[in-house]
């Protein structure tokens, strides 16, 4: 049988490189794409290609047009279809109360999680859509807790980028619900990745992971799991739907 195609924006790393593992042990080639760490990439590619995938690694940054496109046409031509798509790439900005944030932090983020996100979408769905002579599909977007929570103190601005990320998916998953496309929304908790550190708050897993209902940070594969869950047939009849990965929380 012929492997289903995937594309996983920022997956180099974190959630990314963990749902690029499972997909291709679960029989998905990969078109992979990685902005910041080429080390990491690699690494991430090896390991799929290891469990049987093709992979196709572009550098491209989510949020340019240009790359964009380049790595879609990097896409139509080592597999010619999509079946997937996780819109992973994402940023928090940094850690800081609303008034001691600037203009460009709003900027940098809403321009990734936002934008990015509605680039990965129309270029995915144009080629999915049966109106248009595509096979239909599955996407997955990378919402978060923060959504809902605010996260006062800390990322409001990462926090209303990701409400922005729920509203496109319950709205863009109406619009394709019947040229064969679902859309969802997973929406991570506190989760075990290096997207902390990079925030500057190394250790915020270890001091609110005990606050959490269950007790604990979650974990990139936990996140996957969901993921590639919401990807496969036995979730045929789940389209606008975003499923919290938080413990409770």
């Amino acid at each position: 049988m012929t492997r289903k195609v995937l594309m996983i924006t920022g997956a180099g790393r974190g959630i990314g490189a963990a749902t690029a593992r499972l997909a291709a042990a679960r029989g998905y080639d990969l078109l992979l794409t990685w902005r910041g760490n080429e080390a990491a990439a690699q690494a991430s590619a090896a390991t799929c290609e290891a469990a049987g995938a093709a992979v196709e690694l572009v550098r491209a940054d989510a949020a340019d047009e240009v790359e964009m496109l380049a790595a879609f046409a990097a896409l139509d031509a080592r597999f010619g279809r999509i079946d997937g798509l996780v819109a992973n790439a994402g940023i928090t900005g940094p850690m800081c109360r609303l008034m001691d944030s600037s203009l460009a932090d709003w900027d940098a983020v809403f321009r990734l999680n936002v934008l990015g996100l509605y680039l990965a979408l129309r270029e995915a769905a144009k080629r999915m859509s049966t109106a248009r002579g595509g096979q239909g599909g599955a996407i997955v977007a990378l919402s978060s807790r923060a959504a809902e929570l605010g996260s006062p103190g800390e990322f409001i601005h990462y926090a209303a980028s990701k409400g922005a990320v729920d509203s496109i998916t319950i709205g863009f998953a109406k619009e394709v619900a019947a040229e064969g496309i679902r859309v969802n929304a997973v929406s991570p908790g506190l989760i075990d990745t290096e997207i902390h550190a990079t925030a500057g708050a190394p250790d915020r897993v270890q001091r609110f992971g005990p606050m959490i209902p269950m007790g604990r940070g979650g974990t990139a594969e936990e996140v996957a799991e969901t993921i590639l869950f919401l990807l496969s047939d036995a979730a045929s009849y789940i389209t606008g739907a975003r499923l919290p990965v938080g413990g409770g929380r």
